[in-house]
């Protein structure tokens, strides 16, 4: 440990101080070039993204703003997500709480728990562990305090990791106002079969005249959802933001968040349940909770030419599924089953970035590094099989674990525009040690067997990317990436056949992708679009399976994923007066997602589709705001054990055919008679669209999804 950490301590100092010096030493010579040429440090990316810095950069990036969330029929992460090119969202998977949980693939890559992306909140991972357990079964972020969505989907790999093959996903959450700002919402949503969810959000916030910042937010769900036993919600998100000006070069920020939730699970439904009843669960038991506490710090420096930002952080997540199971050769039997884990992170992320002039060029130099800890106990029970509708027995002890991941990574980026060019290159190094110590328990709870688990990895991951500004709205764009995956905690060992402890690291490898983009950005007045054709080469994925109740992972093979997104924004009021107040924006991806090798070869992979589109129409007229929004999905495929795509009476393999969904929304200002007053009523899936998704994990079968739903907003600014 000592000799990693200096040796990755001395390639962090050597890498800053040959940046830093070269950069001074370019521009010590001729300080006038520095008048001549705009020179600008950017520094971090993820920080005050405006439109423009979409438009310069230099990959396919989305925003969704909190007006655009607003103007649509969003009541949850899930539905702000789908309106994002190359993102799909899975509703449901067997083990997620509802609400509770986040579901989702870009471009073809699997969804359950959104494994492949680097998902992060003000910059800090939402995981439980990035490293060993970078899932979202338990997603502790709410949509009423979030401010943004920004997605970058490609030429991230070099300054977030790991887990970056399906790019960048950074929520920000609601800023500190200059002056004091207050805001109380609720929405309520109906569902057809008349439960009621209400969505309560809470804001205030100020800056004070010496320089300190202060916000508080709140958002929650309480209530049922629209299927049986999908009830008592009850999420409370906390965020406590404050921030101090130093003065005009230094800031410091230090924000402290509380999440807490809980919600009963419906679970899946065999063919001939769902046939009868939709909307019926037959899991009176099943249940997920679980919280999160963490604090950040970060410090600031800027100047003309100078970006400095030091960020630490602590995350400390407990999570926890209660659900039955149903004996595969017996349907008479049950087992009722739970997996208390909980996940402790320590981090600190320095990162510098410095703007010369060289000659007719201007350049940014970035170096960063990050050192992360991470902490894991995992625990499953299981009890004796009981008679199906009878009262659970107790539960005993199954397996257990206790796993660490201690991580370095170093980055270093050089931009360099001359002219109407950019250019790019960067390398990260990751070098990661992963532990993990695995139990197969008695009932008893005491260790029947052990196995001692250990795989380290030190990789270097090239990047390069490269645009060109065709005039001040159109810029276009190509780049090339290797991303990594390490192997997680849960593909460290298992129980096999026989019911011991065993390894799986000699049998599973470590996931890496290339990543290769080529794209156009556009940003005139009253138009923007984007267009980006891509292509992903995985040398190794890693696929999960679930046989007779025994679960464990193996190695897929090559998958190759190739296709093309386009989204674009259309302000018809900016062309003529006869529309003013029309607008509209649309989504078009498409995606194919196959098998590079072995038995599979050429196949699909599971649950993504290759269609996704959508379509929204808003128009304003004088206080009145109407939005439409579409919504369609093309067919997906479940193969079973056998690769083979015919639906089991469990419901859990087989097609999961497309589906659209249209939904409608109604708002009225009413500030003319009551300042600040909002108010507004819509229809999801106002036509009663019927469709399912379906799960082959512990909870599995077929999901219905969303039905008619009504909902109504009101809000109120102070």
């Amino acid at each position: 440990m000592y000799l990693i950490t200096t040796r990755l301590t001395k390639i962090a100092m050597s890498i800053a101080c040959m940046g830093l010096g070269s950069s001074l030493a370019y521009a010590a010579p001729n300080d006038a070039m520095l008048d001549t040429i705009a020179v600008q440090a950017q520094g971090n990316w993820l920080d005050d993204v405006t439109a423009k810095k979409v438009l310069e950069h230099a990959g396919a990036r989305t925003i969704i703003d909190r007006q655009r969330m607003n103007d649509t029929a969003s009541t949850t992460i899930k539905d702000a997500l789908r309106q994002i090119p190359g993102v799909q969202v899975q509703d449901n998977a067997g083990t997620a709480g509802s609400d509770l949980s986040l579901s989702f693939g870009v471009r073809g890559l699997s969804s359950r728990f959104s494994p492949r992306s680097t998902v992060l909140i003000d910059g800090v991972p939402l995981a439980f562990a990035p490293y060993g357990q970078p899932q979202l079964s338990l997603a502790p972020t709410s949509l009423g305090n979030i401010e943004s969505i920004d997605v970058i989907r490609g030429a991230g790999s070099v300054r977030f990791g790991p887990q970056n093959v399906g790019g960048i996903i950074n929520f920000n959450t609601r800023a500190i106002p200059e002056k004091f700002q207050g805001n109380v919402a609720l929405t309520n949503e109906i569902a057809k079969n008349g439960q009621v969810k209400m969505s309560p959000n809470v804001f205030l916030g100020t800056t004070f005249e010496n320089g300190l910042g202060v916000a508080l937010l709140y958002s929650g769900t309480q209530g049922d959802g629209y299927r049986d036993n999908n009830d008592h919600n009850n999420i409370n998100d906390v965020v406590l933001k404050t921030a101090y000006r130093i003065n005009q070069h230094n800031n410091i920020e230090f924000n402290v968040h509380r999440y807490d939730a809980k919600a009963d699970m419906p679970g899946g439904l065999t063919v001939q349940q769902y046939r009868v009843d939709p909307n019926q669960s037959t899991r009176p038991y099943d249940f997920f909770s679980g919280h999160r506490t963490d604090g950040s710090f970060k410090y600031t420096y800027s100047d003309d030419v100078n970006q400095f930002e030091l960020l630490a952080y602590h995350t400390d997540t407990y999570r926890n599924a209660v659900m039955e199971k149903i004996n595969d050769t017996d349907k008479n039997k049950t087992q009722l089953r739970n997996a208390p884990r909980s996940y402790k992170v320590t981090a600190f992320e320095p990162r510098f970035s410095h703007a010369y002039a060289w000659g007719n060029t201007s350049n940014e130099v970035s170096v960063g590094y990050r050192y992360l800890h991470e902490d894991s106990k995992e625990y499953i029970g299981r009890s004796a099989w009981y008679k199906s509708g009878a009262t659970p027995l107790s539960v005993d002890g199954y397996s257990a674990a206790d796993g660490n991941t201690t991580a370095h990574a170093v980055y270093l980026d050089h931009k360099t525009q001359w002219n109407d060019w950019s250019i790019t290159p960067g390398v990260r190094f990751e070098s990661i040690k992963s532990k993990e110590n695995y139990y197969r328990l008695n009932t008893n709870n005491s260790v029947k067997n052990a196995v001692a688990t250990q795989v380290d990895s030190d990789e270097v991951l090239p990047n390069l990317s490269i645009s060109y500004k065709a005039n001040d709205q159109w810029n276009i764009f190509a780049n090339y990436g290797v991303s990594f995956g390490p192997q997680q905690y849960s593909q460290m060992a298992k129980i096999d056949d026989a019911g011991k402890a065993v390894s799986q690291t000699a049998g599973l490898s470590p996931e890496k992708a290339k990543n290769y983009e080529i794209g156009t950005h556009y940003l005139g007045k009253g138009v923007t679009a984007e267009f980006t054709a891509f292509y992903i080469d995985f040398d190794q994925e890693l696929l999960r399976y679930n046989v007779a109740g025994t679960e464990g992972w193996t190695n897929l093979g090559a998958t190759k994923h190739i296709g093309f997104e386009f989204g674009t924004s259309y302000d018809f009021g900016q062309f003529t007066d006869q529309l003013s107040g029309l607008s509209a924006y649309g989504n078009l991806t498409y995606t194919h997602a196959t098998a590079a090798a072995g038995v599979r070869k050429g196949k699909d992979i599971s649950f993504y589709s290759r269609w996704v589109a959508n379509l929204g129409l808003k128009y304003n007229y004088e206080q009145w705001t109407v939005n439409t929004d579409f919504f369609a999905q093309s067919k997906q495929v479940a193969p079973n054990k056998d690769d083979v795509v015919i639906e089991d009476a469990a419901g859990m393999y087989g097609n999961i055919p497309g589906y659209n969904t249209m939904s409608v929304r109604v708002a009225y200002d009413f500030s003319q008679q009551v300042k600040g007053l909002k108010a507004a009523v819509g229809i999801k899936n106002i036509f009663d669209q019927n469709y399912f998704t379906r799960s082959s994990d512990a909870n599995g079968g077929k999901f219905e999804g969303q039905p008619r739903t009504i909902f109504v907003q009101t809000s109120f600014d102070f």
